[in-house]
Formats: C-alpha cells, structure tokens, sequence
C-alpha cells in the first residue's frame, strides 16, 4: 500500500511540474495543514462549482508532499476538465484507473470522463491554433506575427565591412617566381584594402532572418485555452 501511494505521489510531482501553465495559486507557498483539510476544501469548492479554486487546492496538495488520497486524481482530472484543460484531465484520469482499475470509488464516472474528454481531444488535434494541449497561440510581439526579423549581421556584426579571406586581411598575397622567389603582390580581391564589403549584409549591417523569439513561427505560447475559433468567428460568437 505504501508502494502504492509513493507511486501516486510520484506521477502527480512530474505532472503537477509539467501541467503548463500555472495559475496564481500554484505559486503560493504549500500549506501546512493536513491533506484531509485540503481535500475538503478542494471538494467544497468543486460542489459550488469554483473549479478555479478547487484547482488551487490540488495542486497545493500535489506541492506540499502530504499523503495524496488514492481518489485525488479523479477528482482533479474532473476540475481540469470543467476549467477547460482537456490534455492534462486526460493524463489525470487514466493514472486513476491504471492504479485503481475497476476497483477505484469512482471507476464509472472516470470511464465517463474519458468519453466526455473524446471530443474536446479531437478539436485540440485539428485545430491549427493551439498546441497539443490545448492552449492557444499566440501572436509574437517581437515580429509582430511575422516570423522574421531585421538583425544585427552575424557575419560582420554589423560593422558593414569583413577582413579578406584571400589575403587574410593584409592586402597583399605572396607568389614564388620561376626563381623560387618570393614576390608580394597587391590582393586583387579587396585592391589592397584588406577588407571587403560584407558579403552576407552587402554593408547594410543588417539580415532578414528568422525571429530569436519565436524561431520562425511567428506565434509563441499562452496561458489561454483555445476555443478553436478565429479572432473574427470568436467576435461573433461572444457578442450579445
């Protein structure tokens, strides 16, 4: 048995550091009170339906290394679910059963949540507008959306000039005559400057290159769970 709540404890440590997004709550110190008094509270907040806060208490819970109640998951891959955060519900709900099976207090209405969780899934899979789970994009500021950025050349870094690389900057190159001679010739390449334009930039001390924050993408992550519609079908769906 003891196994077996170490086990919990585990998996619930790992997901709790990986869930995404945190809310304020996760961010509160762990309480000091026992994990029955958490439970409870987390109940209570579930029977009014204050989701967010039952939330608050899981994962306070999760972060205060107290015993964690062998019905925990369920209950909080119901809270997640009711706030939207189909991917990590799912996680939730089937550590329950892999760990309880059929014998778990709530083993039906768990086998219910999944099927519930089915089509929630499914539109996270296929919309193009969030991530695999379930948060929505969003705009890069940095590139604006674009994905690209004017950047300081990495070649020349932006001094707009490189050294020769024919005669290593000297501006003159070195050939043997027939008589085994050394004789020094001006660079043909730079005309003895030692230096050229930037070949990378053309001395305009900037590249066109893939944004540093977004790697290209022109969006970044969010805390915003997606609702899978447009900016213009979101405007239409919400007004009055």
């Amino acid at each position: 048995m003891t196994s077996g709540l170490n086990n919990y404890k585990k998996f619930l440590l790992a997901l709790f550091l990986i869930l995404g997004p945190i809310t304020a709550w996760a961010q509160h110190q762990p309480s000091l009170g026992s994990t029955a008094r958490l439970m409870e509270m987390a109940l209570a907040a579930m029977s009014n339906e204050k989701y967010t806060e039952a939330n608050g208490h899981f994962r306070e819970l999760i972060a205060s290394n107290l015993p964690i109640p062998p019905e925990m998951p369920f209950h909080f891959a119901e809270t997640l679910y009711q706030l939207g955060q189909y991917h990590n519900s799912e996680n939730f709900v089937r550590k329950y059963l892999d760990l309880n099976g059929f014998k778990g207090e709530h083993y039906s209405e768990a086998r219910d949540l999944l099927q519930k969780l089915e089509s929630p899934l499914a539109a996270i899979k296929a919309c193009n507008l969030c991530d695999a789970k379930g948060y929505r994009y969003a705009t890069c500021a940095t590139c604006d959306g674009e994905g690209h950025t004017d950047q300081a050349c990495s070649l020349c870094r932006g001094r707009g000039i490189i050294g020769c690389s024919r005669c290593a900057g000297d501006g003159m190159v070195t050939k043997k005559n027939v008589f085994n001679i050394v004789e020094y010739f001006e660079c043909e390449r730079c005309k003895g400057q030692g230096r050229l334009t930037c070949t990378q930039c053309e001395g305009s001390l900037l590249e066109h290159g893939d944004c540093p924050t977004c790697s290209g993408n022109g969006t970044i992550g969010s805390e915003t769970v997606c609702d899978h519609l447009h900016t213009e079908e979101a405007a239409t769906f919400t007004a009055p």
